[in-house]
């Protein structure tokens, strides 16, 4: 027995669990990761990698595709490596419950003879309460090797004007491969889009700094259909400019929910309906809080679901800061997922049961 059959046989009878599961979104792959993926690697046969945010318009945020991170991932492992791991792509649902429970469908329907499944992850900060959501897995809590924030990583990659230097302070912290791949991704048009939104939130964030805590933001959100469509809003500015969004905004101090939805419906779509019409098409409203909904900061919106009962579709034009008004047809907006500004598809959804997920 040559030493790499032996070392393969050692791996083998060290291996606890049919599978390894590695939960994150990879913003990029770091260090830190490589750490949990070489442990899942050595304590499982095949390992499956959930790749979180997936579907995801970009934003300064989510800047790189589920794709594109599936391949830096596999960048950085051997041939042998990469045919023992699999990838799944899973959307954010702000909702917790559902989100385990589409995690845990996914991967029964990826490998449904795996019994003995190892949750690998570590306890970094409040943001991995997420591993407690698996109790039929094992957790397998690993020590974190390198103090990694993902958060600073894009920060430095997105905020210098010399492309070198951002990879060079990043190369103690990220795989070569990946910083390889860093490389030749800034050369792409994303690449300045979301360095300028960077730049503007971080102003935007600045202004709020001489308030005596975080602020919260309250806002609200029309959700207008009719014959089928549904009203959207492409935005013009940042963040998110050229994204598809539901017609809403900040309530002014002297607003009552609904009135604020109504004249933030009015003042971006013109849109042809008496507002007595409009109160009485309402038929739901929701409140949408998870934590990190906006890029914005912590934003509480108020989600008005309105149903117009019609067979024809009211003028709208857009104005204020929407860039273009449009009806868009119910049964489009799936494959429009990755092109929705912030949380506003899974609003959409809630409404309108866009996705056939749990």
């Amino acid at each position: 027995m040559n030493q790499t059959e032996q070392a393969k046989q050692v791996s083998e009878e060290t291996q606890r669990f049919d599978l390894a599961v590695l939960i994150g979104r990879f913003q990029p792959f770091h260090e830190g990761h490589a750490t949990l993926l070489r442990h899942a690697l050595a304590c499982a046969p095949q390992v499956v990698i959930v790749l979180g945010s997936a579907f995801h318009a970009r934003s300064t945020k989510n800047p790189f595709t589920w794709q594109e991170r599936d391949a830096m991932i596999r960048a950085c492992l051997s041939e042998a490596d990469a045919a023992r791991v699999k990838t799944i792509p899973v959307r954010d649902y702000y909702d917790d419950k559902r989100w385990s429970a589409s995690v845990q469908n996914k991967v029964k329907q990826l490998l449904p003879e795996a019994r003995a499944i190892a949750l690998v992850g570590y306890f970094k900060d409040a943001s991995s309460y997420y591993l407690n959501r698996f109790p039929h897995w094992t957790l397998e809590a690993v020590e974190a090797e390198h103090a990694i924030d993902a958060t600073t990583l894009r920060s430095i990659f997105f905020e210098t004007e010399n492309i070198e230097v951002s990879l060079a302070v990043l190369a103690q912290q990220v795989p070569s491969t990946v910083r390889q791949y860093l490389k030749a991704w800034s050369h792409f048009p994303h690449f300045a889009v979301l360095a300028h939104e960077l730049l503007q939130l971080q102003k935007y964030k600045a202004a709020w700094q001489v308030c005596p805590y975080p602020p919260i933001f309250t806002t609200v959100d029309a959700v207008v259909v009719t014959a089928g469509h549904v009203l959207l809003v492409q935005r013009g500015g940042f963040p998110g400019k050229g994204l598809w969004a539901l017609p809403g905004g900040f309530v002014d101090q002297d607003e009552r929910l609904l009135h604020a939805a109504l004249r933030e419906l009015r003042e971006e779509t013109k849109l042809a309906v008496l507002q007595s019409s409009l109160e009485n098409a309402l038929i739901d409203v929701q409140v949408f809080d998870h934590p990190y909904r906006s890029l914005r900061g912590r934003t509480i919106t108020h989600a008005h679901y309105f149903d117009l009962r019609s067979d024809h579709f009211p003028d709208i034009e857009a104005a204020d800061d929407a860039a273009a008004a449009k009806w868009v047809a119910i049964d489009e907006l799936g494959a429009m997922e990755e092109q929705f500004f912030d949380d506003h598809f899974h609003i959409l959804d809630h409404f309108l049961k866009l996705t056939a997920e749990p």
